[in-house]
């Protein structure tokens, strides 16, 4: 099997990687284990992970791995260097087994080494080593490497260029290879290979950049026998020319490899001895499991492709061909290893429940035992007495205990039926004798006590007769206590029978918990090891266009967007909304803008009010009122009532927006959002789910929704707005409690199309000249629209009223300037009027009695001071200094004031180019608006159609593909399987998901919760487990669009968060329950 990269397989990859990962920036760095390092690449759109092993493989690949809970000192330091460096260059050094990767314009150089033990180095531009994995010590044709010292790259294989394939090179390394075999053989050396091998050994060693696999593929294509020596091949011009000619196609077919971005790469693997066998047609996957592979190459050899117990799997690009070669055999070990921690686990209860019944079953065998000592007692209760009485009397005698044994020995061999029952030695010390009972009472025969004293030779010839019978009965041996009697002996046994069976009973009772502790301890510390092992391998999820912003699909199919924060408001506005698409937001500090995404083939559909509602309601809980808690109701638009066009003398900053017309208020909404997990199944299943999704509607229905309130409906209002500012606010105030009243009415279709069509739609110019009275802000000002900030924070606010104030000092106010800068000019004005009042007297007030005397004798003293000794005196009592100090501060405050008035002449030249690019924008947005043409991106608009195959809950026979984690309102996630409630709380979103996930995880393993057929929608599915665990919560949780939440999920609920049954809540389940029961996390 194959390991490490060879030169051919580092040449392309080094190509591919060039064409992958070049203007690309270093986002992270990682190490897997000790020789293993994961880098990140990426910029915007575009993400890499490359995988180093070092000596043996460098690849893209496409599955998420564990990294490190705490990189290493190595890791450490190329973050230091690397990290968020751009990849300027990829390339192999020479024909050696060393890519070179090149950041900042070779600022920094990365060499990964396949060869021998391998190597990661980082040098500067001078090639001084800043960091490398491993030291190397000074060897035989091997310089050392250590942290300080200069990396040479001239003594690697054709560093200086690939010299080209002549016949004089070819004719050199036929003779150098002749000249090192009579070298070899005259040094006595053996030599262990064949000798067809000489040509395909000595040309390795030669021509360096044709790999030996590939020399081997032409002879077989150009039919040369390798078997000749290059000897015979010298003699022979005809041989050394079809060996040109062979090794001169080994050239076309290495450079035909590299010359397009992406080489193919094919997979050589075999069948396993022992494939496993299922029930069913086996699928693609199924397949490959039961191949082992063998190799990888970027051509198919011909030695390879015509063996038949081979298989071939060609993959298209190189990268993910050695991906897929290497994760199969990393998750086939990372399997193993999880299914021995399983094993050993059953392994280790298995025992715990055997020691359990090895328990039971010896005090039960003890129980039974006692009863039948005190069963056999009782059976021969006669002869239990006599041995009683026989050895009692002796005792009495005063007979040393060693001669009674003796005295019942000799009885044993005279056949005395008595002293056959004793067992020798007598526990004479205890006061015990063991007795050998029959089970059943024997009968007693008359000779039985008719003593019959003979020779030594009978008595010896009795015993030999009578010793095989006596050895096959079988007795049971009691323990006798001579103190009590016989019967007392029988109850003591029946009291030791009635303790055990006591004893068998509650251990029975205790081995059940013990087997359950057991369990629960065992499972914990398989868990713990399962922690250690890193789990089998899982493919990274690409995520779609539309996950960067806070998204979900509303119960009625609709695709709803909203911002993060002001660029991302921004962004939607620009690139996504478009005809026939809704605006919702809410009058809410930090209020998203939501847009719901209608069918671009029929704009005019309506958009249902429950979506208008759960759209509503995303707005809000982004807000400021969930950590308040106090919800408030949103309200939407149609697209074309949203311009970044600002009125004139004001600036909209990003993520702020213009809205003219009607506003249509929706109720107050309930702070509520769910976290759920929706599934993507393949395009055939999505065959199986009939669903009221927008995108299957070709035709509007002919019901008028919410969102089909006109523009009319706002025109109609036009002309009542010249009344005083009273009926205004007292007309805004009855619309608003209609409006609330019911405000999701719809109106008749006709009517709107008859208004429509008396009443065109008129151009931004003319809007700005109709007063529509949305607010107070606008009584002042009528023929404005207005302003919605979003995403704002409050010193950016403070920031824009400052520069306004500064603007409006230069400026005199303007007559249609919106109300909030003409309320604030006006109090400038008014200010201001007192000290400019033109009535002001210009003359001096009449000096005050006293100072014309006194400034006469100061002139009379003064009067011969000439300049020159006033200025004398001055610097004498400290008045210039004074003066000159004055002067400096006026000189600095006229030059802050000058700063001053060039960075606002900068912000209004800036400001007036962005009104500009504005207007620029607005233009092409309303030509767009009025066709309907679609901008969006390739990647944007395949991924917009098939948004059926995101389903909540799947069925039978789907094929899922991926799990993708969701927050939206709570209402809009009834179909979902997998859900949880989520309410303003206290607790960090993190924790809330990693918890939600654990309980998930926790349910998966309880018995008759997974349905392995995976038919019971109700209840959880192996493909669907497999999945949830695979997601990474530090990536799930960052759709949740709130910060403190608490977690509602239902006590006995395996995956719904709502009551539903044991599978999650199933389709209609899972958002009845949710309030009743809910337990609080």
């Amino acid at each position: 099997m194959k390991q490490r990269f060879s030169s051919l397989d580092v040449k392309v990859v080094a190509h591919e990687l060039s064409e992958a990962l070049v203007s690309l920036r270093v986002a992270n760095v990682y190490d897997l284990n000790s020789k293993i390092l994961l880098l990140k690449f990426a910029k915007p759109n575009t993400r890499h992970q490359l995988l180093v092993e070092s000596g043996f493989r460098c690849h893209l690949t496409d599955f998420a791995r564990t990294t490190a809970p705490a990189p290493s000192a190595f890791v450490a330091r190329l973050r230091k260097f690397l990290k968020t460096r751009r990849v300027t260059a990829v390339s192999q050094i020479g024909t050696d087994r060393i890519i070179e990767f090149q950041f900042s314009d070779g600022a920094y150089r990365l060499y990964l080494e396949f060869f021998a033990s391998g190597n990661i180095i980082l040098t500067d531009s001078t090639l001084k080593i800043l960091a490398l994995l491993r030291n190397v010590p000074e060897g035989e044709g091997q310089e050392p490497q250590r942290v300080g010292l200069t990396y040479t790259l001239e003594n690697r294989q054709n560093f200086g260029g690939v010299p080209p394939l002549t016949k004089e090179r070819l004719r050199d390394a036929l003779e150098t290879t002749v000249k090192k075999l009579a070298a070899d053989q005259a040094a006595g050396k053996k030599i262990k290979k064949k000798s067809q091998d000489e040509l395909r050994r000595g040309l390795a060693t030669t021509i360096t950049e044709l790999p030996p696999i590939l020399v081997d593929h032409v002879f077989r294509l150009t039919s040369f026998s390798p078997a000749i020596k290059p000897s015979e091949i010298l003699n022979d011009d005809a041989l050394f020319d079809s060996l040109f000619a062979s090794l001169d196609k080994a050239r076309h077919i290495l450079e035909q490899v590299t010359s397009e971005a992406t080489a193919k790469g094919y997979i050589i693997a075999k069948a396993r001895p022992n494939p496993s066998s299922e029930d069913g047609a086996p699928s693609a996957v199924d397949k490959t499991k039961d191949l082992l592979y063998e190799d990888f190459q970027p051509f198919l050899p011909k030695q390879f492709e015509d063996d038949p117990s081979l298989h071939v799997l060609p993959f298209e690009g190189y990268n993910k061909t050695v991906d897929e070669f290497f994760s199969s055999l990393e998750g086939q070990r990372l399997e193993s290893r999880l299914n021995e921690r399983e094993a050993a686990a059953k392994r280790k209860l298995e025992a715990a429940r055997n020691d359990q019944a090895k328990r039971i079953e010896g005090l039960q065998e003890a129980e039974m035992l006692n009863l039948r000592k005190a069963a056999a007692i009782e059976a021969n209760i006669e002869r239990v007495e006599e041995a009683i009485n026989a050895v009692n009397g002796l005792l009495k005698e005063g007979i040393d205990w060693a001669d009674i044994n003796r005295l019942v020995e000799r009885e044993q061999k005279t056949q005395n039926p008595v002293a056959q029952l004793i067992k020798l030695p007598m526990k004479l010390s205890e006061n015990q004798i063991t007795l050998l009972l029959g089970e059943e009472e024997e009968e007693e025969k008359d000779d039985d006590f008719d003593f019959d004293y003979g020779t030594d030779d009978e008595v010896s010839d009795t015993e030999a007769e009578s010793s095989q019978p006596k050895a096959a009965s079988k007795k049971l041996e009691v323990d006798i206590n001579l103190g009590i009697s016989p019967w007392a002996n029988a109850e003591e046994y029946y009291g030791q029978k009635r303790s055990v069976a006591e004893k068998a009973q509650k251990t029975v009772i205790q081995s059940t918990q013990a087997l359950k502790n057991a369990e629960q301890k065992i499972a914990q510390d398989l868990k713990k090891g399962l922690k250690q092992e890193k789990p089998v391998l899982q493919p990274i999820r690409k995520p779609m266009w539309f996950e960067k912003f806070i998204w979900f699909i509303s119960s009625d199919g609709y695709l709803v967007l909203g911002g993060r924060d002001a660029q991302q408001n921004e962004m939607l506005y620009k690139r996504y909304l478009r005809k026939g698409d809704v605006y919702v937001h809410a009058d809410l500090h930090g209020a998203s803008s939501v847009i719901i995404k209608n069918n671009p083939k029929t704009p005019d559909a309506p958009i249902p009010p429950s979506t208008l509602a759960q759209a509503g309601s995303l707005s809000v809980c982004c807000s400021n009122a969930w950590d308040s808690k106090a919800g408030m109701g949103a309200w939407w638009v149609n697209a074309d009532q949203v311009s970044k066009t600002a009125p004139t003398g004001e600036f909209l900053q990003v993520g702020s927006f213009m809205v003219r017309g009607k506003r249509n208020l929706l109720p107050p909404a309930l702070l509520m959002l769910g976290f759920g997990i929706v599934f993507r199944i393949s395009e055939q299943s999505r065959a199986k789910h009939v669903r009221h999704r927008l995108y299957d509607i070709d035709k509007p229905e002919g019901g008028k929704s919410a969102s089909e309130k006109p523009a009319a409906a706002s025109g109609a209002q036009t002309g009542d707005h010249d009344s005083d500012d009273s009926d205004s606010e007292n007309e805004d105030e009855n619309n608003e409690s209609q409006d609330r009243a019911n405000p999701l009415q719809t109106g008749s279709k006709e009517k709107q199309e008859e208004e429509a069509s008396n009443s065109p739609e008129p151009p931004s110019d003319q809007l700005a000249k109709v007063d529509l009275g949305e607010s107070s802000s606008q009584e002042q000002a009528p023929q404005k629209g207005k302003e919605v900030d979003v995403g704002q924070k409050e010193e950016e606010e403070e920031e824009d009223n400052e520069d306004a104030e500064e603007q409006q000092e230069e400026e005199p106010p303007k007559a249609g300037a919106p109300t909030p800068s003409a309320s604030s000019s006006a109090a400038i004005s008014r200010s201001s009027t007192p000290s400019v009042k033109p009535g002001a007297p210009a003359s001096k007030a009449p000096p005050k009695r006293g100072q014309r005397g006194k400034a006469k004798k100061i002139a009379a003293k003064y009067k011969d001071q000439d300049e020159e000794d006033r200025a004398l005196m001055e610097s004498l009592i400290g008045v210039t200094a004074g003066r000159q100090k004055a002067e400096a501060e006026a000189a600095a405050k006229a030059q802050r004031e000058a700063e001053a008035a060039a960075a606002r002449e900068r912000r209004q030249k800036q400001q007036e180019r962005l009104k500009k690019e504005i207007a620029e924008h607005e233009e092409l947005r309303k030509v767009l608006l009025e066709e309907g043409i679609e901008t969006l991106d390739e990647n944007e608009a395949m991924e917009l159609s098939p948004l059926d195959e995101i389903v909540g809950t799947p069925l039978a026979g789907d094929e899922i593909l991926e799990a993708i984690p969701v927050c939206a309102p709570w209402s809009a996630l009834g179909k979902v399987k997998y859900k949880a409630k989520i309410q303003p709380g206290n607790t960090k979103k993190g924790k809330a998901v990693k918890e939600i996930f654990e309980r998930w995880k926790i349910a998966a393993g309880r018995k008759g919760v997974v349905d392995e057929s995976s038919s019971d929608v109700e209840k959880m599915w192996p493909r669907e487990v497999e999945l949830i665990k695979g997601l990474k919560v530090e990536e799930a949780y960052n759709c949740v669009p709130v910060g403190k939440v608490t977690v509602m999920m239902s006590g006995g609920n395996v995956a719904g968060g709502g009551g539903g049954g044991g599978g999650g809540g199933g389709s209609g389940k899972g958002g009845k329950g949710g309030g009743k029961g809910g337990k609080k996390r």
